[in-house]
């Protein structure tokens, strides 16, 4: 497939506007799953651990399944995955509506909703990378925005609509909502060239025809020399015969030795394609090999190692507020009459302000994005240990949105991430980040909520929490000080595209 030069601009703000809407209607749900989180607790009567997995699985599993699903894209492209996804989505909502219990709800709404929520999100940013080339950041910015504005609006409305036509009549509103992702998808046009050539045929297709004539005639090799070694034996017999016979033998020994030749060329070519599967077998084994090596390779890398590490521990950490706050709320025995904008929605709308905040400020050329990275960090940690002292609205709100503002900092996290391994490693160490940012998503609800079953309140569980985030921020700021670089120039150079994390330096 050929694709033309990036258009930065036309139609592909059409495709920013789809892809803004595809991710606010694909993750408003799964973000705002706080407001279901408390009506799963009464319907079903579990423990808060193990209702906190659906939400947890639901928002982790994409990032779990972030290699598939860019297989998915490459392989399919990004319009006919949007509306299979589109479906899964919506058919995983309407699904869970209809769960006689939590472990149907895993399946329904963590597996089948969270790997579309996967999907969506990798095919809105392959095709919006397609369309922009100078303006990508700006493009990735305002369509990564969805998902904030969704939790943001998505918390209230799930709300509304649980006091009108209760949990299930929620599940199915919004997941009919969740259908307006197949019109969004069917606007994801390939940016493919007009006049392109067409596709060259394959080493097989330009095989003549008559190679094949054993295909549906023989079935295997031995075969084709018993009916060879037949045809040699009546040709012999043909010297025998008396003349108004031999002219049609002759007929047949003519297509016998035609036989002949078609069996050689069809042996040489089973033996072609046995040697060409062999090396494609050797070459995958090779890639494969390489691909380790170059895992290996970034952890070497030790700022590389403290990251994922930070990320790590930061989604265990990080990540139950959003889920969990309004449980915190009806914990705290806060009233209702206070209750003026869901905390949830809060989170969502300050995440949104975060995002566009801390990106412009990484464009600085005086800002360290490692260090405006791990100040995110340090500070997100305080701010769960301030949790257990907020007993009021006021303060649980301020919190919320302090805790929002800072989760905004995944919008300055691919920057480190290229200053960390070079841009020709960004692919690769990405994904690998990804995966375990996935598995602190995935853990940090079922934890926090674990905590809260074995003590009855949530204390202990935001300390841990606190503690979890405040470690990973140390261990990456200790990784990065300038006296490590010191003592490494001295030993050998840096590789080339890497990072220097010193005080002075630009980001």
């Amino acid at each position: 497939m050929v694709f033309r030069k990036p258009p930065d601009g036309g139609w592909g703000w059409v495709i920013v506007v789809v892809s803004f809407f595809t991710q606010f209607l694909c993750y408003g749900s799964p973000l705002a799953v706080g407001v279901l989180y408390l009506e799963w607790l009464d319907v079903f009567g579990e423990g808060k651990g193990k209702t906190a997995w659906v939400g947890s699985l639901a928002n982790g599993i994409g990032l779990l399944a972030s290699p598939v699903c860019s297989i998915c894209v490459s392989s399919f492209g990004a319009r006919p995955v949007a509306i299979f996804s589109g479906f899964m989505v919506a058919g995983g909502l309407m699904m869970s509506s209809f769960a006689p219990n939590i472990y149907f709800l895993y399946v329904s709404y963590g597996i089948v909703v969270g790997l579309g929520c996967g999907l969506l999100y990798t095919a809105t940013v392959t095709i919006t990378c397609q369309y922009f080339d100078k303006r990508r950041g700006l493009a990735l910015g305002l369509i990564s925005t969805g998902s904030s504005v969704g939790l943001f609006i998505y918390a209230a409305l799930q709300r509304e609509l649980i006091d009108l036509y209760g949990l299930d009549g929620c599940l199915l509103i919004v997941g009919a909502l969740s259908l307006n992702i197949l019109a969004c998808g069917s606007l994801m046009r390939p940016l493919e060239s007009p006049d392109s050539p067409p596709p060259e045929k394959t080493c097989v297709d330009k095989v003549p025809e008559q190679y094949f004539v054993y295909h549906e005639k023989e079935k295997t090799v031995e075969e084709n020399i018993s009916i060879l070694e037949k045809g040699y034996i009546d040709e012999k017999c043909v010297n025998n015969m008396p003349d108004y016979k031999q002219d049609s033998i002759l007929n047949k020994n003519v297509l016998n030795s035609i036989n002949v030749n078609e069996k050689d060329t069809y042996k040489k070519k089973v033996v072609e394609q046995t040697n060409f599967c062999k090396q494609l077998a050797k070459r995958k084994w090779q890639l494969y090999l390489n691909y380790w090596e170059e895992t290996m390779v970034l952890f070497k890398n030790r700022v590389f190692s403290a990251l994922f590490v930070a990320i790590l521990l930061f989604d265990i950490g990080g990540f139950p507020p959003s889920l969990l706050m309004e449980d915190v709320a009806r914990s705290a025995d806060i009233n209702e009459d206070d209750y003026h904008m869901p905390l949830i929605s809060i989170i969502g709308i300050m995440t949104a302000v975060g995002k566009l905040t801390l990106g412009i400020l990484a464009d600085f050329k005086w800002v360290n994005t490692l260090y405006l990275y791990v100040t995110t960090l340090l500070m997100t940690g305080l701010a769960l240990f301030a949790i257990p002292f907020a007993k009021s609205y006021l303060t649980l709100a301020m919190l919320s949105g302090f805790l929002g503002f800072l989760t905004g900092n995944w919008s300055i996290f691919p920057y480190v991430t290229t200053k960390t391994v070079g841009i020709e490693k960004l692919t690769h160490a990405y994904g690998i980040l990804m995966f375990f940012a996935g598995l602190g998503n995935s853990l940090g609800p079922p934890i926090v909520g674990w905590f809260y079953d074995w003590t009855q309140e949530y204390d202990t569980a935001f300390y841990f929490s606190g503690f979890c985030v405040l470690l990973g921020g140390f261990l990456l700021l200790l990784a990065a000080l300038p006296c490590w670089n010191a003592c490494t120039n001295q030993s050998s150079k840096l590789p080339p595209n890497t990072y220097s994390y010193k005080v002075a330096s630009s980001a």
